[in-house]
């Protein structure tokens, strides 16, 4: 019982710590638009709806 009390009370820390950096207005965690790009990898899947960032760099390859 004891070690739920204490795996209780730390996520209740970490949920509540959460809360307050959103009730401070700090912004959201986000993605990196790139993902794999960024250490030299392309996408395997084939990106069919690449983000706004990935799909400019696209577009001014292809007119290069």
């Amino acid at each position: 019982m004891t070690i739920f009390l204490i795996t209780f009370a730390v996520m209740l820390i970490a949920v509540l710590g959460m809360a307050i950096g959103a009730i401070a207005g700090r912004k959201p965690i986000g993605g990196s638009c790139g993902g794999m790009d960024k250490i030299g990898l392309e996408c395997d899947a084939g990106c069919t709806k690449p983000c706004p960032k990935r799909l400019a760099r696209l577009e001014s390859e292809q007119q290069e």
